[in-house]
């Protein structure tokens, strides 16, 4: 551009020494005539030569660049280079590209990229195999077109891909798939599918094995528990310097039986592919008794504050509800010392409805936070053993809650104590009617 700018100048410096001469050596109507000529014949030029850049941009190839005179010798000689550059990307681009479909096609997983309309824009070929999918037929197609599973449409509408989804492949009944978009870019996402039939084999073998253990299990511990707890109550029949063994055989066993039962809690839960009851439950009557059996279960140990909605109910099955917040309650009431204080409350925040417990007990650290709802996971195991817990507990309230499309929240602070909440979504609230007299 600076040497454009020179040449201009020098050009326009040349023509008005050229006009001056021939003014002063013949007249003024020579003098501008010759500055007429030259300016037309300036312009003509630089026509000409925007003439051959509008006949190159309609096909441009490197080779065929015009070379231009003057100014324009500059002009096409910069368009020369930043052609080169751009085409030395442009090949660099294609070169990436290239190499991730080939990396992208080498996966086992299906890889699907979709635009912000939700359109295919290429797909490997075990996606092909495991949707359904034709990449020459169905490029630019929107993918809920192509694949009509009810759970899919609804995973990708709700715009919330934080977690994986389920379902059978509408190809083969035996296959299982696990679907997951991940948004990046402007508006753009990745569909990753993968089979997981082998690890739902497993996994209904691992929920069938400890099904069955624990149905064995049940009736001899029963039987030995009967036996302890009748030589206890019999005069005479146990000796006192052996009592306290019997003591810890009936303790034992006990603890034995609840972590049976809630085994089997677990399994019926995980292993019930049906969608909860959608009756209507009277909240405020299941809670005020919840938090009866919690102050029989505290023994007046524990200040038990409630606050809750006389016009909020849910919509859902009412035996795990009351299992999941019973549970939430009675864990705040094992893990708090004495004298501690437990408030309860059932509200509706930001269109959810929440049921909280909250306490002033011991705290979790969080590192520990995200790995309480696994099953057996406790934060201390010797305390845990104190208190009569499973270890299960946590694992049962989650697996109700994702039943009801509800989740789980935990705040936590060591020391001070911890808030945990089970939020549902407005689907299943139902709000009571005032009445008005």
């Amino acid at each position: 551009m600076q040497d454009i700018r020179w040449n201009a100048f020098w050009l326009g410096l040349t023509l008005i020494i050229i006009c001056l001469i021939t003014w002063a050596s013949s007249s003024a109507t020579n003098a501008l005539l010759v500055f007429s000529v030259v300016i037309t014949a300036y312009l003509i030029g630089h026509l000409y030569w925007l003439h051959q850049l509008n006949l190159w941009l309609k096909k441009p190839v490197l080779n065929h660049i015009p070379d231009g005179s003057g100014a324009w010798e500059d002009v096409f000689g910069a368009l020369y280079q930043e052609y080169r550059r751009h085409s030395r990307n442009q090949t660099q681009l294609s070169s990436a590209l290239g190499r991730f479909r080939h990396a992208a096609s080498a996966l086992p997983d299906g890889v699907v990229v979709l635009n912000a309309a939700n359109e295919i824009e290429w797909c490997n070929p075990p996606a092909e195999v495991k949707l359904g999918l034709d990449l020459k037929k169905d490029e630019n197609q929107p993918i809920n077109y192509l694949v009509r599973h009810g759970d899919f449409v609804s995973y990708l509408q709700e715009q919330d891909y934080s977690e994986p989804i389920k379902l059978k492949s509408w190809r083969n009944l035996d296959v299982t798939l696990e679907i997951q978009l991940i948004p990046y870019g402007s508006k753009q996402k990745l569909l990753i599918c993968r089979d997981v039939t082998q690890l739902e084999k497993i996994e209904t073998m691992r929920r069938d094995f400890i099904a069955n253990v624990s149905h064995e299990l049940r009736t001899p511990l029963t039987v030995v528990g009967g036996f302890v707890e009748t030589l206890l109550d019999m005069e005479g029949a146990v000796p006192e310097s052996t009592r306290s063994y019997f003591n810890m055989m009936q303790e034992q066993t006990m603890r034995m039986r609840l972590l049976i039962d809630d085994l089997l809690t677990l399994s019926h839960i995980e292993s019930n592919v049906q969608a909860p009851e959608n009756i209507e439950i009277d909240m405020p009557s299941m809670l005020n008794m919840i938090i009866n059996d919690a102050k029989a279960l505290s023994q007046g140990k524990h200040q038990i504050i409630a606050n809750i909605d006389p016009q909020l109910n849910l919509l859902g099955a009412a035996g795990e509800l009351q299992s999941a917040m019973s549970n939430l309650i009675s864990n705040a009431i094992r893990y708090t010392p004495t004298g501690g204080e437990i408030k309860v409350n059932w509200e509706l925040s930001n269109n959810q409805a929440v049921f909280s417990v909250s306490d002033n007990g011991i705290g979790i650290e969080q590192k520990h936070i995200d790995r309480l709802t696994e099953r057996f996971y406790r934060v201390d195991r010797s305390r845990s053993r104190e208190t009569g817990g499973t270890g299960l507990g946590l694992s049962i309230v989650k697996h109700i809650l994702t039943r009801h499309q509800a989740k789980l929240e935990i705040n936590s602070e060591l020391g001070v104590g911890s808030t945990f909440s089970e939020v549902f979504p407005k689907a299943r609230i139902i709000q009571k009617q005032v009445a008005l007299f």
